[in-house]
């Protein structure tokens, strides 16, 4: 490995394409491991009750693995693209695991419908205080829910999000014109209901999956409890998901 400090991260890449070797391929890998690292912390309450940051380390070095081979330059910088993949494997490893306890999962979902079916009625996402009432739930109680759902709202629009994130890696020789229309009318969506969203859930969104912040960092940055930054997280994401749903994206 010593062969390869000196020379850059894209002149490894380069090298790899012109003689792919396993030494190569590693040498690409352990430059990313702090990625893995950053990400498992970022999303550690995913996990955290079925899995240690060890083995999300060592699933994320096979995921980088891997990602080397499939990377294409022409999609984007290969630190978005793989940043993408570990996230997607630990998402997964959640929903194998079924780990969500059942009552937070009901609630959740009680949420869910609670703001789809207001939206309908409305014509716009109702308050906080709607929701509570259309549930016969106090503010207080709407307000914990909201904090457990936080993780349980990340997996659920992950799921929905899934199948476009996919096809996403598929823009070559085994993409169909079709379904980059798709994408293209998906990602469109998915912008406009972001730019719907208040600001303070905006720059939520923002932190956290693009700046890869903490939770309690970003709390820091709107000067507001880690709870309640995981709160305007969790109703961010459950605003995108009835949104999507609208759109016939579920």
């Amino acid at each position: 490995m010593e062969e390869y400090a000196n020379m850059t991260t894209e002149e490894l890449f380069q090298a790899y394409r012109d003689a792919p070797s396993e030494e190569l391929k590693w040498a690409i890998v352990m430059r990313y491991t702090n990625t893995i690292k950053n990400i498992a912390l970022q999303i550690q309450g995913v996990y955290s009750s079925f899995a240690q940051l060890d083995d999300i380390i060592n699933e994320g070095l096979i995921v980088l693995a891997r990602a080397v081979d499939k990377y294409d330059p022409s999609i984007g910088k290969f630190e978005t693209y793989v940043a993408k993949r570990i996230r997607g494997m630990i998402i997964d490893l959640a929903r194998q695991q079924d780990w969500v306890p059942r009552p937070v999962r009901k609630r959740a979902k009680e949420i869910e419908r609670a703001n789809s079916e207001l939206y309908a009625v409305l014509g716009r996402f109702p308050t906080e205080h709607e929701t509570a009432e259309y549930l016969n739930i106090s503010d207080e109680e709407y307000q914990e829910a909201m904090a457990s759902a936080s993780v349980y709202s990340v997996v659920s629009l992950e799921e929905t999000l899934e199948g476009s994130e996919q096809a996403d890696q598929r823009q070559s020789s085994d993409s169909s014109p079709d379904q980059a229309v798709e994408r293209g009318e998906l990602l469109e969506t998915l912008a406009n209901a972001i730019g719907t969203l208040r600001r303070n859930e905006q720059i939520v969104l923002s932190l956290y999956y693009q700046k890869d912040m903490k939770m309690k960092d970003i709390a820091s940055v709107l000067g507001v409890s880690q709870a309640r930054a995981s709160q305007i997280h969790t109703r961010a994401l459950q605003k995108l998901k009835v949104l999507l749903d609208q759109k016939g994206i579920s």
